[in-house]
């Protein structure tokens, strides 16, 4: 270790730190795993550099996680065996915007927001919002989705190719900037969800959208979880081309009210929407999933058509985990991250909420339920060991409802360390056999990422 750190200095300088403060603020994400502190973190700006460290990373076999903006929830970042923690959060160039393509190439350090911020005066934007403040590369090493994935697709369908940097330093180019290709495997893909453990991504190359000439958001406001959850899965099948579909519980309006100042807002479950499109067709789209609400018991269809009140609406649900947490004074969250079938979405969510009632549980429900995902956050006492052990049980009682409805235990939070003792159960023992050989493939030395996805 004290050769990788020496090496490193000489050409990262004070950029490679082993201060224990720097340390502290990389061992972790916003997980409720115990922390680990690296032994060191390098603060890389360059390819050249990510290669290098690699190289002698792979060279002394010393593990290296890649580090971003330190958002994940089911502990990617958490460096378990020590070693270097790889910050990439420097790396935030747009290299190129092609306007007449609608495509971009950037850095793994640009977040969602800096990108969109670049491109409006161009027309276009990138709608894959996981809804924090997040890294692209991050993004993709999670297989991140989000409030737009029911329209637009997930981080999966609107990468074009990467940049990935090998566990032995070696740097490779997948993809490419044609909108399909039918040649040799599909390595852009088998990168996006790996989640650090098979190459580091060094740049992204996406494909934008053009911002539609009209957006409306409308609120929804429902007697019962199961009435809002059957509007969604009617809207679905109808066919009707919403932007973002998001869902509420009562608990977690009850939160966003007092966290978000949401003023004119009962705590009954509640669907937040949004429509894309041309004048015309957001108003017909609307009106189209209004009558759904009504016929379900909705009641209090309110607009907001103008930019502010939108960026108002989205931004509580985008601060529904921080309302959620801070609904009980000093407790914390864990949260579930199921993803079930359009048509057993009902049985998933009414059957989850009533799991953490009966045994006592204050739990909030948020989820992107136009494509069938939900989260649960399980909120516990820090202070109190057995209260976390009931909050991971619920969890895996949440999970085993969702996997045994056809679902998976994780539709965009990724593995890490939270989801490890599901895979086997949702995938099969050879199909995770064929998961470590490739892990193996890319990385014999088993530096990247160590103690993620697989348990050991």
């Amino acid at each position: 270790m004290d050769a990788v750190i020496a090496a490193a200095r000489a050409f990262l300088g004070d950029r490679l730190s082993t201060a224990q403060a720097i340390r502290e603020q990389h061992s972790r994400g916003e997980d409720q795993t115990a922390p680990t502190l690296p032994d060191a973190v390098a603060y890389v700006e360059t390819t050249e550099e990510v290669s290098r460290i690699l190289a002698l990373c792979n060279q002394h076999g010393v593990p290296l996680v890649a580090f971003g903006a330190g958002t994940s929830l089911e502990g990617h970042v958490n460096p378990v065996r020590r070693g270097i923690s790889l910050d990439l959060s420097r790396m935030t160039s747009i290299l190129e915007v092609n306007a007449e393509d609608m495509d971009c190439l950037i850095e793994p350090g640009v977040t969602r927001q800096q990108l969109n911020d670049y491109l409006r005066d161009q027309g276009m934007f990138f709608p894959v919002d996981p809804g924090s403040v997040c890294t692209i590369g991050g993004m993709c090493a999670t297989r991140a989705s989000g409030t737009n994935a029911v329209r637009y697709g997930t981080i999966r369908e609107n990468v074009l190719g990467l940049e990935v940097v090998l566990a032995d330093g070696r740097v490779i180019q997948t993809g490419g900037r044609s909108r399909k290709a039918a040649n040799g495997y599909d390595l852009t893909r088998l990168f996006i969800g790996s989640e650090g453990t098979l190459g580091i991504i060094t740049r992204v190359r996406l494909r934008l959208h053009g911002i539609p000439e009209a957006q409306s958001a409308a609120v929804c406001q429902f007697p019962d979880l199961a009435a809002a959850v059957n509007t969604t899965i009617v809207t679905m099948q109808s066919g009707i081309p919403v932007a973002r579909i998001e869902l509420l519980d009562a608990d977690q309006m009850r939160a966003c009210i007092r966290y978000s100042k949401l003023e004119g807002y009962r705590a009954t479950p509640t669907l937040f929407l949004e429509f894309h499109g041309t004048e015309a067709g957001v108003r017909e789209q609307a009106e189209a999933v209004e009558a759904i609400a009504l016929d379900h018991g909705g009641e209090g269809f309110a607009w907001a058509t103008d930019a502010e009140a939108r960026s108002r609406l989205w931004k509580a649900r985008h601060d529904a985990y921080w309302a959620a947490v801070n609904l009980i004074p000093g407790h914390r969250g864990i949260t579930t991250d199921v993803c079930v079938p359009i048509s057993r979405l009902a049985e998933a969510i009414v059957g989850a909420k009533a799991d953490a009632d009966a045994l006592g549980q204050t739990t909030c429900i948020v989820g992107h339920v136009g494509d069938g995902n939900f989260h649960q956050v399980i909120l516990f006492d820090p202070n109190d060991p057995a209260a976390l052990e009931r909050a991971w049980e619920l969890d895996r009682k949440i999970v085993a409802r969702g996997l045994a409805l056809g679902g998976t235990c994780s539709g965009e939070h990724g593995v890490g360390l939270g989801k490890r003792e599901f895979l086997e159960q949702e995938h099969g023992a050879e199909a995770l056999a064929l998961m470590r050989t490739i892990k193996s493939g890319f990385d014999p030395k088993g530096i990247l990422n160590p103690g993620k996805i697989f348990r050991n």
